[in-house]
């Protein structure tokens, strides 16, 4: 405790001198820096015990700067003067105070998120800036498209982040935009347009780690690829050339697969058609080769019967598919029987079946057995008179 002589102590002398109180204090002041009564040879003074335990305090206070937690997923980096000491895990840790010491906390499980080719207005309206500097790229086969898309990382080395960056986003925007451009070079545009960006994030990991960054890509993620604004009516009008010409493929071969099918079957059917009608007529003909061969045998054993009867069956033939008469007059017979159930059947018109029976010329009425053989008669006549002409 300070005590200022004349202050608390009333007397009829009045006020202490100002002047007097500034001395004390001064010469107090002087003691606590060593030049106190105790270089004279004199004891200390009162004043001098309450400073001790305010800087014993102090250095209390001073120690306890340097506890601090580290939470969960995080890191910290501690730095002696500025140099990289060690990195610490997660928990209460100690280090040297202030300005000897310092520890930055740095979370390694927060993911990041970079745009490229595009800046996202932040109110979640969903509204976006373009960036044509970014976005706009140049194709293997000299097209000019844009693209934006998404990138996101992760911390995996706290040193290497702190120490080998300025700024991190921009290191990994500039990898993002190498890699993409690279891809993008060796591609066409018909392609980068259907089937979209090929996955880019090892080649950007490559990069990054090259530069010793400290960080790990976690995705990369394609929001558009197009043309350029000025251009973009003209690719549709591309698109929409392609896609009839697609069409129109589509439908020839639709229509192909329903012709050929059906040409195939039909000449199927024709060649089964051919070669079973081949093969009826290479049997007819052997089986007329055959039965000529026969008749042949026949007729060198016996030449006139074969020539008549050969004779007899062609007449036979011939005259069953007519339906004229031939009738012999001279036999004088007035009875001639006439068939006309037969007649009409072959001539296409139907009989009745009660007008089946045999109808008989007026001359007189004879039984149908001598009438029978009248007409046996009749044609043996006949076949004798053939005979006799030849």
């Amino acid at each position: 405790m300070i005590k200022f002589p004349g202050f608390g102590q009333r007397n009829n002398e009045g006020p202490p001198d100002l002047d007097e109180v500034f001395r004390d204090l001064s010469k107090k002041i002087n003691g606590l820096f060593g030049r106190s009564n105790q270089d004279k040879g004199g004891s200390p003074t009162n004043f001098e015990l309450p400073v001790a335990f305010l800087l014993g305090i102090a250095a209390l206070i001073w120690f306890a700067t340097g506890f601090y937690i580290v939470q969960e997923g995080s890191v910290g980096v501690v730095q002696r003067f500025g140099k990289f000491v060690e990195t610490t895990e997660r928990g209460a840790n100690w280090h040297l105070p202030y300005p000897i010491e310092s520890v930055e906390i740095v979370n390694m499980e927060q993911v990041r998120r970079l745009e490229v080719g595009y800046r996202s207005d932040g109110e979640g309206t969903g509204s976006k800036t373009k960036q044509p500097k970014e976005a706009l790229m140049l194709t293997e086969d000299e097209n000019i498209i844009e693209l934006q898309f998404a990138v996101q990382y992760k911390l995996k080395n706290a040193k290497d982040y702190l120490f080998n960056n300025r700024d991190t986003d921009k290191a990994v925007m500039s990898a993002a935009e190498t890699a993409i451009r690279e891809v993008v070079g060796k591609s066409k545009l018909d392609d980068l347009l259907q089937k979209g960006l090929a996955d880019t994030s090892e080649r950007m990991q490559v990069i990054l780690d090259s530069y010793g960054t400290g960080v790990k890509i976690t995705s990369v993620s394609l929001q558009s690829a197009q043309p350029p604004e000025q251009v973009q009516e003209a690719f549709e009008d591309v698109n929409r050339a392609n896609q009839d010409y697609q069409r129109q493929i589509n439908e020839g071969q639709a229509y192909a697969n329903q012709v050929i099918p059906s040409a195939k079957g039909t000449a199927s059917r024709l060649a089964a058609e051919a070669a079973g009608y081949q093969l009826r007529v290479e049997n007819e003909a052997k089986g007329n080769a055959s039965r000529f061969e026969q008749i042949l045998t026949q007729y060198n054993k016996a030449p006139q019967v074969t020539r008549q009867r050969l004779y007899i069956d062609a007449q036979e033939q011939i005259l069953s598919s007519t339906s004229k008469l031939l009738i012999d007059q001279k036999a004088g017979n007035n009875l001639i029987y006439l068939p006309l159930d037969k007649l009409m059947a072959t001539t296409g018109g139907a009989a009745p079946a009660k007008e089946s029976t045999s109808a008989v010329a007026p001359a007189n009425e004879a039984s149908s057995a001598s009438s029978a053989e009248e007409s046996d008669r009749s044609r043996d006549a006949f076949r004798s008179r053939d005979r006799e002409t030849r």
